[in-house]
């Protein structure tokens, strides 16, 4: 599925969350587009628990350990989830997600600091880090520059959409 596909259902789906399908067009799409076009591939394979959630990471700084944070690998391949860190474990599902979607995912889930993108199929070197508070930021900086050219009846942005 390309981009602009994924896009163009975020932004149908967008008032079903509450969100304003003028603030989904031109203010978070734009910004998801950007940063999924630095990746090399259109869906990603990400690890899932029982329950939907969300296999979470924690990684420490080695020079810093009380530094932490939490990510979500996402795999190009169903291969790459599969062997990652050695599990097996019938609780983990592995699901396929478009790229635009899970980027959105990270932009509105707090308690995730990034997506660690493995590009290359083998390859455990190779990765992408998006972080989440640099893509909310480019979103908010969106949404102000949305609030200062739209009509007034469409500034109603839910005060919870960032």
């Amino acid at each position: 599925m390309y981009l602009d596909e994924q896009l163009e259902i975020l932004i149908n789906e967008a008032p079903q969350h509450g969100v304003p399908s003028p603030v989904m067009e031109k203010a978070v799409a734009p910004t998801l587009k950007l940063f999924a076009s630095q990746l090399q591939y259109g869906k990603y394979y990400v690890l899932h628990g029982q329950n939907r959630s969300w296999l979470v990471t924690t990684l420490s700084n080695r020079k810093k350990p009380q530094e932490e944070k939490r990510v979500i690998y996402a795999f190009a391949t169903r291969r790459d989830a599969e062997t990652f860190q050695g599990i097996v474990n019938p609780d983990i599902r592995i699901i396929s997600i478009p790229v635009t979607h899970l980027l959105f995912q990270l932009f509105s889930v707090e308690y995730i600091d990034s997506i660690i993108f493995r590009e290359t199929p083998g390859n455990k070197e190779q990765q992408i880090e998006i972080q989440r508070d640099k893509l909310h930021n480019i979103i908010q900086q969106q949404l102000r520059r949305l609030k200062l050219t739209i009509p007034a009846k469409l500034t109603n942005i839910p005060p919870n959409l960032a």
